[in-house]
Parts: C-alpha cells; sequence; structure tokens
C-alpha cells in the first residue's frame, strides 16, 4: 500500500469559496454574515471533484490511500477572529469527512484547527475532539504562525503550545506543521512562507527540550523539511555548540519529514540525509506545483518517481516511506487499516 501523508481538498467545489467570501464580507456587516447550513454541496458535487482530480491522478501514479485536510492556504487564520475561524474550520473540515465517507478506500481526515491570532489554543481542542472522535481524523495540521507571515505566536517550544500537545498525546496523533496564506508581502506563501516556517519549526524545536516534556509527540514537518536536510550539518553544529544530544537522540524520535521535494536530487539528498524510519510519502497532490517539467516531461508533483528512481533506497527502504513510517507515525490510521484486514 502507498500511503501519501500530504493532501489538501484544493479542488472542493466553488460554493465553498463563495461562502468564504460572504463570511469575510460580513466581517464588516455581522447581518450579511452567512450561517453553516447556508453552504449547499451536495454528494454527487463532492465525487466529481475528487473523482476528477485526486482520484484520477492517484490511480494513474500509483498511491492508494491519501491523508486528506482542507486547503492549507485557505485556513487563512488571519482573517476575523476565533469566531470566524471556528466556524470556518468546522465547515471544511465537515467537507472532508465526507469526502472520506463517499471513498473511505482512498481517503483518511486530518483536521484543521480554528487557531487564531492571540487567542488561546485551548479553544482548538472541541474541533480538534469532535474531529478525532466523531469524524476518525487521524492526525491534524497545526499552523505555528496564525498571523499569516508576521510571526506573533510564542514558538512551538513554548508551553503556550502545551494544551494542545497534552490532547494529541492523550488521543495519540501527530501534528503536521502547516502554515497557511502568507499576508506579507516578503513571504510568498508557496515558495518561501511554507519552507521558512518548516524551517523555523525544527529549529524551534532544537533549540528546547520539548520532547522530554512530551515523549510520544510526533510532528511532521511538510515539503522534506524546508532548508533542514540541505542544512544537516549547521543543525547539528548548532545542537553541538548548543550542548544538546545527537540529533538522531535529541529530535528524531519525534519529528518526521516528508517528500514534498519536486525533482530528483533533492529526493536524493533527502534519503541520504535523513534516516529512512522519519521520511514519510507524500505529494500534496493537487497542490503547490501542477505544472509538467520541461526536463523529464512528467508532473512537479508526481513524487512517486522520485522515490522508485533513487538509488539511495531498496525495496525494504521504499515500504518503510510508502506504508509502514505513515502506520508508526498515525497509529489511528494503522488500527483502522487493521480493521479492514490491510
Amino acid at each position: 500500500m502507498i500511503i501519501d501523508c500530504h493532501g489538501h481538498y484544493t479542488t472542493a467545489p466553488k460554493a465553498l469559496e463563495d461562502w468564504r467570501n460572504r463570511q469575510i464580507a460580513g466581517l464588516g456587516n455581522p447581518a450579511e454574515t452567512p450561517s453553516p447550513s447556508a453552504l449547499k454541496i451536495s454528494d454527487d458535487e463532492l465525487r466529481e471533484s475528487i473523482e476528477q482530480n485526486q482520484l484520477k491522478k492517484m490511480r494513474e501514479r500509483g498511491s492508494d490511500l491519501t491523508i486528506f485536510s482542507p486547503r492549507a492556504s485557505f485556513m487563512a487564520h488571519h482573517i476575523g477572529g476565533f469566531e470566524t475561524s471556528a466556524a470556518w474550520a468546522a465547515i471544511c473540515n465537515e467537507l472532508c469527512h465526507r469526502v472520506a465517507q463517499l471513498f473511505p478506500e482512498h481517503f483518511v481526515g486530518a483536521a484543521m484547527l480554528p487557531q487564531s491570532p492571540g487567542v488561546d489554543p485551548r479553544t482548538c481542542i472541541p474541533e480538534l475532539e469532535r474531529c478525532v472522535e466523531e469524524y476518525g481524523f487521524v492526525g491534524i495540521n497545526l499552523n505555528p504562525d496564525p498571523s499569516g507571515g508576521h510571526w506573533t505566536s510564542p514558538p512551538l517550544s513554548d508551553r503556550h503550545w502545551y494544551p494542545l500537545y497534552e490532547k494529541m498525546v492523550e488521543h495519540d496523533i501527530p501534528a503536521m506543521v502547516h502554515v497557511s496564506t502568507s499576508c506579507n508581502a516578503c513571504f510568498h506563501t508557496t515558495g518561501a512562507h511554507y519552507l521558512n516556517a518548516d524551517t523555523t519549526a525544527f529549529m524551534q524545536c532544537l533549540t528546547s527540550d520539548l520532547f522530554k516534556d512530551f515523549p510520544t509527540l510526533r510532528f511532521v514537518i511538510p515539503h522534506g523539511g524546508g532548508a533542514v536536510p540541505y542544512h544537516w550539518g549547521r543543525f547539528r553544529g548548532l545542537a553541538q555548540e548548543m550542548k544538546k544530544p545527537l540529533l538522531k537522540d535529541h529530535l528524531l524520535n519525534n519529528i518526521f519529514f516528508d517528500t514534498c521535494v519536486y525533482h530528483q536530487p533533492g529526493i536524493d539528498l533527502l534519503a541520504r540525509v535523513i534516516p529512512v524510519d522519519n521520511i514519510l510519502f507524500a505529494s500534496e497532490m493537487i497542490g503547490a506545483v501542477r505544472g509538467i517539467d520541461p526536463e523529464t516531461g512528467f508532473p512537479y508533483d508526481d513524487t512517486r518517481r522520485y522515490i522508485d528512481a533513487t538509488p539511495m533506497l531498496d525495496d525494504s527502504a521504499r515500504h518503510q516511506i510508502y506504508e509502514a513510517n505513515a502506520r508508526r507515525v498515525y497509529p489511528r490510521l494503522d488500527r483502522a487499516l487493521e480493521a479492514k484486514g490491510l
């Protein structure tokens, strides 16, 4: 089985975006704010949006199951306050749940949290628990920068975040550390802000002793870890100067990286530098980079091609990346698959 740990509902019917635009317009005039029941999307519309997009490409490229969450750039936690984010997260999570119900062999949910700048993360817990307990979601997306590129929140190692970590540990779920849209003109959303955040999250963990407080807490850092694999020697050296343990002991029991790296040399580097136990297959398809690479003639985000082609991996290592690691990092997914005899 090939499990893609990083998929977003980027192809949701246009009615979702229309509802969101009305919600944003209503921030200046509450009487114009739509109710959740005002969003009407049929099962047939959901099926069409998936069958002609994600599912079609999964079949073409040979992946089986996607961990599916709301569109990252649409989370936009900086818009409005907690009430705005709470209503928006609930709607987006429900759509992902409906997709997983319609295509149970191919999709399983991961939750968007109703984060808001300056708001206590405890406010996210009811939505987290609803998604895990009622929807059967297997993970969450955690935005370390709800301000949208201005970084007004404490670092991930701060006790500010501990209530969420306690719930993650209680429910045995990981978080993919994933920012949303950048409203800072200095940082392009997908080309800079995402990769900045991946690198920043890793460094925040490196400088702390977070995993001494939460030895079973698990983070998936997407997009291949940002700058982390390329600058592994820098991070090792910084940890050494700070008198931290070796990175394999300090962080790699708790931090994992996905394969959303869109060229062969990048995947080769990832596989050479990062232990195979810490790499999870992912494509972020259909997501940030959708074009055809003129050097290969294949889509940039057809990441299975890179895993299959890299000489750094044997069949056993590929099995870990494609399936075994995801089942270990997402134990609720593993239990769900075992219940199906998979």
